[in-house]
């Protein structure tokens, strides 16, 4: 079964997307980072997916302090990203107990750092964003194109050690991403690579789809706006079940 990654995005110490209630259950959600990682965990995530967009923007880590309060208040692996380019920053991040970092930029424009860092960490620490828009890379949050494609980008970084790309591909006609299906399997069945799937998936007949590659090895998917809007049947029940609720469940840990 394909492993979801609910994706919690930070800026200003805040969450930029917080739960919608359904008719009849309307219930305020916190906007809170570390309270919104705890309603996921009582939801039954097995791992979550946390991005510094204030580090993203800056080019270093920015919401240290959120991200391990958040470590601190759940009971499962986190992964981030989000600003990680310095290897001091990357090894502070990984010292709070983050389960695994993501780097993207770094990847293209510091190479060396990577193999530096799955040497010492190993490879279930550290994976590498990929984004691209009309088959070229882009880095800084999307705003600069490389002369690369994703495969080849994803080819260098399993000469030098890596094991798990997170792919997220532009739409041509904008900035909205969606399911690139056939992108996706190509990329693991040229590198062998794992691949976690990001922001690709809408409702539930896209998760049904990207199911069927998991025998090619994109084994999990990060699913950001589609949760917090409440796009998947069973979250109508959770919904209702959280509608009196003033304790966010037994993870609780603040």
């Amino acid at each position: 079964m394909i492993l979801i990654f609910p994706a919690i995005e930070i800026t200003q110490s805040s969450c930029v997307q917080f739960v919608r209630g359904v008719p009849g259950a309307e219930h305020r959600y916190s906007i809170d980072p570390v309270k919104m990682a705890v309603l996921w965990r009582g939801e039954n995530a097995k791992t979550l997916h946390v991005v510094d967009l204030d580090g993203a923007n800056e080019g270093k880590v920015v919401n240290g302090d959120v991200i391990r309060r958040m470590v601190q208040a759940v009971d499962i692996p986190i992964q981030v990203g989000g600003g990680l380019r310095r290897y001091d920053e990357i090894r502070n991040v990984l010292d709070l107990g983050v389960y695994r970092v993501v780097i993207g930029t770094a990847a293209v424009e510091q190479p060396g750092l990577i193999e530096r860092l799955v040497k010492e960490f190993g490879t279930r620490k550290i994976a590498i964003g990929i984004e691209a828009h009309r088959g070229k890379v882009v880095v800084d949050g999307g705003r600069r194109a490389i002369d690369m494609s994703a495969l080849d980008l994803a080819d260098r970084m399993k000469a030098i050690g890596v094991t798990r790309i997170v792919y997220r591909q532009r739409a041509d006609e904008g900035p909205a991403p969606y399911l690139p299906y056939d992108t996706l399997k190509e990329l693991a069945n040229a590198t062998n690579l794992r691949i976690t799937s990001r922001a690709s998936v809408a409702n539930y007949h896209d998760l049904v789809r990207l199911q069927e590659l998991e025998r090619y090895g994109v084994d999990s998917v990060i699913i950001g706006k589609p949760l917090y809007e409440n796009a998947f049947p069973c979250q109508a029940l959770w919904r209702i079940n959280e509608k009196e609720l003033t304790d966010l469940g037994p993870t609780r840990r603040m």
